[in-house]
């Protein structure tokens, strides 16, 4: 007999054996106890063969920030298949199980970090996150940054690096909203390295976290408040030159600091991150804060999700500002007015991933120029970031 079954502590067991496996790693028992101790916020969806665990998918109940307001979303994780039961459509129906139960708990958007991009486009998925990646000669560094401040090393334990990740996220779209646990589970560790830059009044405005290791200065994770104070880390950094040879850093897709290097020709690369999915199009749309358009303008939107159908319909958008009025309807394909996309193309224009008139003219998008052109004015512009990994 097979089912699904939410999974519990007595099958964490099974639960890591099979992860260890399908992701090729071993971990120490001090390893599996803190494994384990993530866990607990998890939500794990087993397929179950003959009382046996065969596949199975972690859905992490998260929230993130798109254009300064707070969505609930369920990050998916732990995707596995024992390889006797892999292409029997297990793992198609533990997505579509976990979708409809992220619907039921008010989860409208989900993430997740893809062995196959388009193995998860087939399910709704779409690359809505890039990670753009530095590799800088030291030596680079190495100039008058005139900043006003200085820099100190902290310990782990120091919570002001809460406040400025929380400052520091309001600028960009999609950033995970962190809790202690996670700071504490996923993001530091005994061994980090931490440094605080502090302005004139002793403020603390911006941090880095980071490892040096065989002449690499690796920077794990950067946040800052003010210009002065992003240049106060950078010149911290360039300081450990004779530790290291080369930076290695991940910044924001929109980053500047080529504008400000002499020699600004280094290894520059924009890599396909995380991918998002919409799981309730009507709450979600409902949800999102549009620039508003005045009480006398509407938009159809004729949404396709061929995974998760209740999605699917044709979604009239009035009052369209931060209240907006969403009636949904049969999906009306031969429609010629309003916007026809997908839910995928959907998601990448509503985080600010790409814009509705580039979709437009690449053809990825369907419909009236004017309709397509006056929901682009309707999104806010803010570049997408996520700095986490799940």
């Amino acid at each position: 007999m097979q089912k699904i079954k939410q999974l519990s502590k007595t099958d964490y067991d099974e639960v890591f054996a099979l992860s260890q496996f399908a992701f090729q790693f071993e971990l120490s028992d001090e390893a599996i106890i803190k494994k384990k101790e993530e866990a607990e916020r998890h939500i794990i969806w087993g397929w179950m063969a003959e009382d046996k665990l065969a596949a199975k998918v972690h859905v992490i109940p998260l929230s993130v920030l798109i254009n300064g307001k707070t969505f609930d979303m369920g990050g998916v994780a732990g995707v596995a298949t024992w390889p006797e039961y892999r292409r029997s459509g297990m793992v198609k129906k533990l997505l579509l199980h976990s979708l409809k139960e992220m619907k039921k708990n008010g989860q409208v958007v989900s993430y997740l970090h893809p062995f196959s991009v388009p193995f998860y486009r087939n399910f709704g998925w779409e690359v809505c996150f890039n990670n753009k990646k530095y590799t800088v000669p030291i030596e680079s560094l190495k100039r008058k940054w005139n900043t006003a401040g200085y820099v100190r090393r902290v310990s782990v334990t120091d919570k002001t690096l809460y406040r400025i990740y929380a400052n520091f996220a309001e600028n960009y779209n999609g950033v995970l909203i962190r809790d202690e646990k996670w700071w504490k589970q996923c993001v530091l560790n005994e061994k980090a390295q931490i440094a605080v830059a502090y302005n004139q009044e002793d403020v603390a405005v911006g941090y880095l976290i980071y490892h040096v290791k065989e002449d690499i200065f690796t920077l794990d994770e950067m946040a800052y408040e003010t210009i002065d104070g992003w240049k106060q880390l950078l010149e911290f950094i360039a300081n450990h030159d004779s530790m290291a040879k080369e930076v290695r850093m991940t910044v924001p897709e929109n980053d500047h600091l080529p504008l400000f290097l002499d020699e600004p020709r280094f290894e520059q690369k924009i890599i396909p991150y995380f991918m998002m999915r919409i799981v309730d199009v009507l709450a979600f749309l409902k949800m999102y804060p549009f620039l508003e358009a005045g009480t006398d303008k509407e938009i159809n939107m004729h949404v396709v999700d061929s995974f998760l159908e209740e999605n699917s319909g044709t979604y009239q958008l009035t009052k369209i500002g931060t209240d907006t009025e969403i009636q949904c309807q049969q999906l009306q394909v031969e429609e010629e007015d309003g916007i026809h996309c997908s839910v995928q193309h959907l998601a990448q224009m509503l985080l600010g991933y790409k814009r509705p008139l580039d979709l437009y003219e690449l053809v990825l998008i369907q419909g009236a120029h004017k309709d397509i052109e006056q929901f682009d004015h309707l999104i806010p512009k803010r570049q997408t970031l996520l700095t986490d990994f799940f």
